[in-house]
């Protein structure tokens, strides 16, 4: 039997590095003894037959690849390093030559998993240094694929973009839902009925659209197509326009990731 290289993850009891944990081991690209995690405060977690130390050099120095979850913030904080180690980051606005130059190595990959990675449906792109092997990517595809759907990307530029566009998970979608639940709610419905209703909506036509696996533009044209109430409203919101406002929040997003690191 040929031994699998041990993995460790920085920050495993974090809402992130919690889940990539939970879906690596369901999806066996490691049994939690193959696995060192590390946690700052209270008692270690769940995969109890994992090993758990609160000492990072210590799971840097027990594992051959390490996966570092923790805040942006905290990362000048991590006086570790990992020499020729494969490191594989999901820390917004880190780039891969801080990376490689705080854990001397340069084996890296820089990855933007979102909160959907607790339910095993996290877009996650991610990108390799030019120091990476064959095999460094083929591990960091099952890792991130075990979240849900991932990609290689071409550039550390575009995974940035990713950053503000698939990074934040839920959160877009979810102003969306509460736009219209608060709408509906301003017309006479009952909040909750206009909870359930906005949720729902979000919910089923995600499915249906991955079902059917069609770009978004041509849902849209089918419904203008159609000239029924749909239509009038797409126009309507083309002409508000969304797009702009689109635009300028994920612009603000990325402006905001460059100060991560120095936030208190």
């Amino acid at each position: 039997m040929i031994e699998r290289p041990r993995l460790g993850v920085i920050g495993a009891r974090g809402w992130l590095g919690n889940a990539i944990v939970s879906a690596i081991v369901d999806a066996g690209v490691r049994k939690p003894y193959e696995l060192t995690l590390s946690y700052r405060t209270g008692s270690p977690g769940r995969p109890s037959e994992a090993s758990w130390t609160q000492d990072n050099q210590a799971l840097v120095d027990s594992a051959e690849v390490v996966i570092v979850s923790v805040r942006p913030e905290d990362f000048s904080a991590l006086g570790i390093t990992a020499p020729g180690k494969l490191v594989m980051s999901v820390m917004a606005g880190v780039s891969v030559a801080e990376l490689a130059a705080h854990f001397d190595t340069d084996r890296i990959v820089r990855a933007m998993p979102n909160a959907a990675a607790s339910v095993r449906n996290s877009y996650t792109p991610w990108v390799a240094s030019s120091g990476c092997t064959a095999t460094d990517k083929a591990l960091a595809a099952e890792v991130f694929q075990a979240c849900g759907p991932a990609d290689e990307v071409e550039t550390e530029s575009q995974l940035d973009y990713f950053a503000a566009f698939t990074g934040t998970g839920p959160a877009y979608h979810a102003l969306l839902a509460d736009t219209l639940r608060m709408d509906a709610i301003s017309r006479g419905i009952s909040p909750d009925v206009a909870r359930r209703a906005a949720s729902a909506l979000l919910v089923g036509s995600a499915k249906l659209i991955e079902r059917d696996g069609r770009c978004p533009s041509e849902v849209v044209q089918d419904f203008i197509d159609y000239e029924g109430m749909t239509a009038a409203a797409l126009r309507a919101m083309r002409d508000a326009p969304l797009s702009q406002v689109v635009a300028a929040g994920i612009d603000a997003a990325l402006a905001r990731a460059s100060t991560l690191q120095n936030t208190s």
